[in-house]
């Protein structure tokens, strides 16, 4: 009996140990940033930039770029993923900015040239504050709100709580803790992640229109993510579905910037159902007929 009370109090103390671990490893492990030296000098081919630095109620400093085009037709507010800096993201703003758009990407806490510590209510904070500058030169119809990976949570929680012209969610997740019950279900996550990040729970609460681009074979947030996500806002949802497209490849697609180029450049049209099938049923056989 001694030792199965000796077995299972050290059963107790590493499990014990391990959440401690995940609990104070987790900023580390979620989040691989990319530091640049504040005398950095952003440059990209063919495109023209504005750098801007931004300083929170904290002390912390946002550092963020404008890629800028001749007459936009809007903005798009780009929330990057959760690795490297805009140094490297920077890239994809060609996607938008040949559409006539502007983009605007900012690094987090702690990536690229930003700083401060980072916490999701934090980190929610400095995008309102980004949002409400361009919103002081931009009127709201003209924004589009761009969420990729990790920024598609905090895209959803700003489109939440102000009335972009449509929200687009590019791999996104139901939840971080859902992500992360994958790879450590016996964990109780809902204690020890920092960064829960519900997006289920604030996309209840956007009523702009919402797009939604998702792989088929996105290993890291399974496909299967979207369509439950799609599910919550079905009325002003669009599932765009990239076959093959995994979680990190969907700009090498063809059809991800035909989808792209529909989404941003094609005015919603409303649908006239009047002589269409939509109330037609098929004939079901009566409960009780013979054969």
């Amino acid at each position: 009996m001694a030792d199965w009370k000796y077995i299972l109090t050290v059963i107790i103390l590493i499990y014990l140990a391990i959440n401690t671990l995940v609990y104070f490893l987790q900023d580390f492990l979620m989040f691989k940033p990319e530091k640049l030296a504040k005398d950095f000098e952003f440059y990209y081919e063919n495109q023209e930039i504005e750098e801007y630095n931004i300083e929170t109620r904290d002390g912390a400093i946002i550092n963020g770029l404008r890629f800028k085009t001749q007459r936009p037709k809007g903005v798009v507010f780009y929330l990057k993923g959760n690795s490297k800096s805009i140094k490297g993201w920077g890239k994809f703003a060609v996607d938008f900015t040949r559409h006539g758009y502007d983009v605007i990407m900012v690094d987090y806490r702690g990536f690229g040239k930003s700083t401060g510590r980072r916490t999701q209510k934090a980190i929610k904070r400095d995008l309102q504050v980004v949002y409400n500058k361009i919103r002081e030169n931009v009127n709201e119809k003209y924004i589009i709100l761009y969420g990729r990976s990790l920024g598609s949570g905090f895209a959803t929680k700003l489109a939440s709580m102000n009335h972009p012209r449509m929200l687009i969610l590019d791999a996104p997740y139901y939840s971080l803790s859902k992500v992360a019950k994958r790879y450590v279900p016996f964990m109780p996550l809902s204690l020890l992640i920092k960064f829960p990040m519900p997006t289920y729970k604030w996309l209840k609460y956007v009523n702009c229109p919402i797009h939604i681009i998702h792989g088929t074979d996105d290993r890291l947030i399974p496909y299967k993510t979207s369509v439950k996500l799609s599910k919550i806002k079905p009325k002003q949802t669009t599932l765009h579905t990239i076959i093959g497209g995994g979680h990190k490849d969907l700009n090498t697609f063809e059809s991800y910037h035909k989808m792209l180029g529909d989404i941003i450049t094609t005015k919603p049209k409303v649908v006239d159902l009047k002589g269409s099938s939509i109330s037609v049923q098929h004939a079901t056989k009566p409960k009780n007929a013979k054969v």
